[in-house]
């Protein structure tokens, strides 16, 4: 072989290896840029009571601050509305009917297929912080110090990678701290997601000390529907959710010295108030027993008892998302002072919605707005801008966004779409135009009968089933409260004939076999 043929393969080997160099160092680039993920959620937190929603409630000027950078999600919505089969679909992108975790009291199958653990396997450091609530221990963490169950609000219990012990402090506070800590001491040269999970705003609302008295002075608007007859909604009737059902001691802080004031919760509400340390009990009676003695004295009844009811509730509910704004408040500012912000996918949400007084409830669980509906803030400035968005959305769809996200292959057993082509270019993006929901845990708490359903853009089918046999028609426009069930009334079949069809299509669709005869009566 010639010098000149020689030098010319030296040159293309060179070229060759630059090349090769080039391609390396690009990619290593791309895996650093895959963004953070920060998955902020509470639990029970009703999109009435986040002030880029509403703001009549009260104000959460950190929570706002995800909306105000990023994308607001004006119909986002569950597939099951209670607290454990919503987490298992968050995690698994999969109806609860397929995911194993229908009702609260099943423990959650962590060897199947989520999200985290694809993310591990993408490069990504993974922890789990806060409310676990799924019965079995995490898996698909490098990480995880979760509450047992529950949780407790004073001086909970945490279980750090299988180790129970006691913390001293107040729930939100503590789990605040530890994904702080946790953030820190990452190793910085990888992407991370963590999933941070509050147990405010759950029942029974006990507020840290700092919050104690405030809202004292605010006199909250009744809603329009508080006083619901539920006429024409068998189901809606015969529900145990209502304000009157709350237990004063447990659920309105009625615990007396004197043992007075009873309730079938009085006893479980002792077990949460003997957690705190005498310094803690000293502020918190010196607040509630003022409330006590007028509640003795005053001996209300009737819509007066009620009403009282209704603004104890708002108080204690609404001192405890105060905390959790100020903890938003705190993640954001770590992520800005830490030049992390650009990159790192802030999402604020919650397992499911609440009732704030409609139709004179509390709890979730009804395929109705207020618990059906959830709310959803993102923020990731280097993808996605600005903006509102009224696409429907659900939490099938969480687990295949991170994924897209991080550059992974959403798995075909994932039911939900990623938002992310949506996010970035929504006129482009053709999307569902129907929802699917199904609620199984009947017997059970609050005497929700079990029903499955469709939502389109304005109306709302529902079937209650199993020792009942109800359907439901709502039209979203003209009766957005949904008092006024059109099933079975003139002028309306049509509408129902349609809906029907696209709900048997959405149960095809979602291989949901646990129903079958599904037939209008």
């Amino acid at each position: 072989m010639g010098k000149s043929n020689i030098k010319i393969l030296r040159l293309f080997f060179i070229a060759s290896m630059f090349a090769y160099s080039c391609k390396d160092e690009a990619k290593k680039i791309k895996e650093v840029k895959k963004p953070n993920i920060i998955y902020i959620m509470t639990d029970d937190h009703g999109y009435q009571a986040i002030s880029s929603y509403n703001g009549a409630l009260n104000q959460t000027p950190n929570i706002d601050r995800i909306a105000n950078d990023g994308v607001k999600f004006t119909r986002s919505f569950v597939t099951n509305s209670i607290c454990s089969p919503s987490r298992a679909v968050m995690l698994t992108g999969k109806f609860s009917h397929l995911n194993g975790q229908r009702i609260n009291s099943q423990s959650f199958d962590g060897s199947q297929v989520t999200f985290p653990k694809i993310l591990q396997e993408t490069g990504y450091q993974t922890a789990m912080i806060g409310k676990w609530h799924l019965g079995s221990d995490p898996t698909g963490f490098d990480y995880w110090n979760v509450l047992p169950g529950q949780g407790d609000y004073y001086n909970p219990d945490f279980i750090e990678m299988g180790k129970k012990s006691r913390v001293e402090g107040y729930v939100t506070s503590l789990i605040t701290k530890f994904s702080l800590d946790w953030l820190k001491q990452r190793d910085t040269k990888k992407p991370f997601a963590l999933l941070m999970h509050h147990k405010a705003p759950h029942r029974c609302w006990m507020p840290d000390l700092k919050y104690l008295e405030k809202y004292n002075d605010t006199k909250f608007e009744l809603p329009d529907n508080f006083y619901d007859d539920y006429e024409g909604r068998t189901a809606a009737a015969s529900q145990a959710m209502h304000i009157k059902d709350f237990c004063p001691v447990n659920d309105l802080k009625m615990y007396d010295k004197e043992g007075e004031i009873d309730g079938p919760l009085r006893k479980y509400f002792e077990i949460q108030i003997n957690r705190m340390n005498p310094e803690q009990r000293k502020v918190w009676d010196k607040a509630y027993d003022k409330e006590i003695a007028y509640f003795k004295e005053a001996g209300l009844t009737g819509k007066e008892l009620m009403e009282w009811r209704y603004q104890r509730y708002l108080e204690d509910y609404l001192r405890c998302i105060a905390s959790v704004d100020d903890s938003v408040g705190e993640v954001l500012d770590y992520l800005e002072e830490n030049d992390l912000a650009e990159n790192t996918l802030v999402v604020y949400t919650s397992d499911q919605g609440f009732y704030l007084g409609e139709h004179g409830w509390f709890d979730k669980r009804f395929m109705y707005e207020e618990s059906f509906r959830t709310p959803l803030l993102m923020k990731l400035p280097s993808r996605f801008k600005k903006k509102t968005t009224s696409k429907l959305v659900q939490n099938i769809d969480y687990a295949p966004t991170f994924l897209e996200l991080a550059g992974a292959e959403i798995p075909k057993e994932m039911q939900g779409n990623s938002l992310v082509s949506m996010l970035e270019d929504e006129d482009k993006v053709e999307w569902r135009e129907a929802l699917y929901y199904h609620y199984y845990e009947y017997p059970g708490p609050h005497d929700v009968k079990r029903h499955y359903g469709v939502r389109t853009d304005r109306y709302k089918l529902i079937h209650f089933y199993n020792n009942i046999d109800q359907w439901e028609l709502y039209d979203l426009k003209e009766d957005p409260s949904e008092m006024n069930n059109l099933y079975g009334k003139d002028g309306y079949n049509e509408v129902t004939q349609s809906m029907y069809k696209e709900l048997l299509k959405l149960q095809e669709k979602y291989k949901d076999t646990t129903v079958t005869d599904v037939k209008l009566n």
